[in-house]
């Protein structure tokens, strides 16, 4: 990857040179509470040079990129962790498109986006995905890696010559271009925005007399606005702040849209509508003119909604590269394998297959076999009531067995986390608690779930804990999270080494969610209730987070239901699912227990999409709306393609 370890030559054995970048983290260096052992045990400073510079009352440490030998000696001596040593081939010095300031985050290159077409990016977060989108959006003015003597517009063009991109900012400049952004954080919406949803709407839109149809009238019967158009921004749950965004971005008439993060807090079918709504901003003769990009982690989602992917991939928080632009296929199936072949480079160890478990493809008769218990539980009804609104879920009888992963499959507001707090023992079905009222005991276990011992993650984490993550660790999973298996099978993958020293309360979206799973399946149960384990979690995270539970349940021989919106991922978990069907918040019923094939063709044929499997590493691919393999695989029936050859 051109990375290589501390301590070794600049040159890479082929004469290439070797660029040294070194990144200071300013939240975790402490120069007020440490011995300076960065400076100290420094050769270069030994030697009389200026290469670590520390003040007591600065804030943090500055290094001298061209001073430092690469010993890595500070790396290891830091008591906070703070320094990080990395270096680069030299021709992706030559690159630089912006860096924040002196040992920061560091941006090599651009996303070429191209009107009349969708452009895709994928990466972890921290790689400079937001960044980008800041610099094309016209927000920022790519520095060219002169933090401190910020070149002019000519000078940036200028290196940009020859590409797409400087005909791109050669356009803004001349403010031609308008870019709209959805931003990636919708929560933070009622904080800029406030007033009623219908008013904010039509106040943006623009494109209803600049194109001639009711542009704002299609836009909220797709995102489905229609119910809360009274209502005030600030009330709004996740997923209508989700699809308010998504709305009031498409009604505004702009050259270049951004969306970031467009299928967060919502579900599956949500999230094909917000894709094909976004597709429409290509359509047509003005479609043409237009520049759109989206930031996706749900690959499902990136794939059908793409043109074409630029993949992202480096060191998250030190320095982020863009690739050049793949087909949707190509792009996805390079970050997946973690290699470029065009830059011969690999930046992931591990290339990840979605082969579905032998035992998902034999369906409930092989799930049965080879195991040494089976639960089971009643048919049953809950009803909740929240003011004047009332919705009624119905639970079909089920059985479920050890080393099994069941995935819990429908829209938002059918009642899955309903259901997963009533297997947790946190809510009574209808039918117990009438039984209790009359005080038939032996009647009343017989209408709930069987008692057994569970650990559940909800499925929002709100922190309370005050002290670290270490002490929190300590505190709730004492024996297993120093149990060298459960470090080597758990904590590893999810990257808690990276945060175990800093505040729970201080931890972001995706560290908040590492945890919340780490701290569920380090807790000794018979069931793990995982309430939708991918949200705030990028495309890698994920891919880990699916591979740790999946290998946690089947060593430990233990049952887990997950809801899972992200369709790549419930795939790769799910050995059964459970269907849910029904009016979202009025009245659902959750199916028994079934076969993966049958229960996901039950599931996709409800919402009028067809899926197939990539030949390379077997992700589910979803078919493009009306074309030849959409309609031949509904003409057969086959909503979910599978070919049992294929494992």
């Amino acid at each position: 990857m051109g990375k290589k370890k501390a301590g070794k030559e600049d040159d890479d054995g082929d004469g290439e040179k070797l660029t040294r970048i070194a990144i200071v983290s300013a939240e975790k260096c402490k120069p007020k509470k440490c011995n300076h052992e960065c400076k100290k045990s420094c050769p270069s400073v030994k030697l009389g040079k200026l290469c670590i510079e520390v003040d007591k009352k600065s804030k943090i440490a500055f290094i001298s990129e061209p001073l430092c030998i690469g010993c890595g000696i500070c790396v290891k001596k830091c008591p906070f962790e703070a320094v990080n040593i990395i270096n680069l081939p030299k021709d992706l010095d030559r690159n630089t498109t912006h860096r924040y300031g002196p040992n920061t985050f560091k941006l090599h290159r651009l996303p070429m986006p191209r009107p009349g077409q969708v452009l895709g990016l994928v990466g972890t977060n921290g790689i400079g995905k937001s960044t980008a989108l800041k610099i094309l959006a016209g927000k920022m003015k790519p520095n060219l890696g002169k933090y401190d003597s910020a070149p002019d517009w000519g000078e940036v063009l200028l290196h940009f010559r020859g590409s797409e991109l400087q005909n791109y900012f050669t356009k803004i400049l001349e403010d031609n271009i308008k870019a709209t952004i959805k931003p990636q954080y919708v929560d933070h919406i009622p904080r800029a925005v406030r007033g009623l949803v219908g008013k904010v709407l039509k106040a943006k839109d623009e494109r209803t007399e600049s194109e001639g149809f009711d542009c704002l009238d299609w836009a909220v019967q797709n995102a489905e606005l229609g119910h809360v158009m009274d209502r005030d921004i600030g009330v709004l749950s996740g997923g209508e702040l989700q699809r308010f965004a998504i709305a009031a971005v498409i009604v505004q008439s702009s050259d270049v849209y951004m969306f970031d993060e467009p299928s967060s807090y919502l579900d599956v079918k949500q999230r094909l509508t917000a894709a094909l709504m976004i597709r429409t901003l290509v359509e047509g003769d003005i479609g043409a003119r237009r520049y759109v990009l989206v930031v996706e982690h749900d690959l499902a989602v990136l794939d059908y909604l793409s043109d074409y992917v630029c993949c992202l991939y480096g060191t998250p928080g030190a320095y982020g590269v863009v690739t050049m632009p793949f087909s949707v296929r190509e792009g996805i199936n390079v970050f997946l394998a973690g290699f470029i072949p065009t830059e011969n480079l690999r930046f992931r160890d591990n290339a990840l297959s979605f082969k579905v478990s032998e035992r998902a493809a034999e369906g409930e008769a092989g799930a049965k076999n080879d195991v040494m218990s089976t639960f089971t539980y009643p048919a049953m009804t809950k009803t909740q009531t929240k003011g004047t609104a009332k919705f009624i879920l119905h639970v079909e009888s089920g059985s479920f067995t050890d080393s099994e992963i069941i995935v819990l499959l429908g829209e938002n507001g059918t009642g899955k986390t309903t259901f997963i707090r009533m297997l947790a023992g946190l809510l009574k079905s209808d039918e117990q608690t009438k039984a209790e009222e009359e005080g038939d005991e032996e009647a009343a276990e017989a209408a709930g779930v069987p008692q057994l011992r569970v650990s559940y993650k909800p499925q929002k984490i709100s922190p309370k804990f005050q002290g670290t993550v270490r002490q929190l660790l300590h505190k709730r999973i004492r024996d297993m999270y120093i149990h060298p298996q459960f470090v080597s099978d758990v904590m590893k993958p999810m990257n808690m080494e990276g945060i175990i020293d800093q505040g729970v309360q201080n931890l972001s979206g995706g560290e908040l969610q590492r945890l919340a799973i780490c701290l569920a399946l380090g807790t000794t149960a018979l069931v793990y209730l995982v309430d939708e384990p991918s949200a705030y979690l990028d495309s890698e995270q994920r891919i880990n987070a699916a591979k740790v539970i999946k290998r946690f349940i089947m060593h430990s021989k233990k049952t887990a239901f997950v809801v899972e919106h992200d369709f790549i991922m419930a795939t790769y978990l799910a050995d059964r699912v459970v269907v849910y069907v029904g009016q979202p918040g009025i009245e659902a019923t959750a199916s028994t227990p079934q076969g993966l094939l049958t229960g996901m063709n039950q599931f996709l044929k409800s919402l009028e999409v067809t899926f197939r499997r990539d030949p390379t590493n077997f992700r589910p691919r979803i078919n493009k709306l009306g074309s030849q393999k959409d309609q031949e695989q509904k003409a057969a029936g086959s909503y979910f393609f599978y070919d049992e050859d294929e494992d």
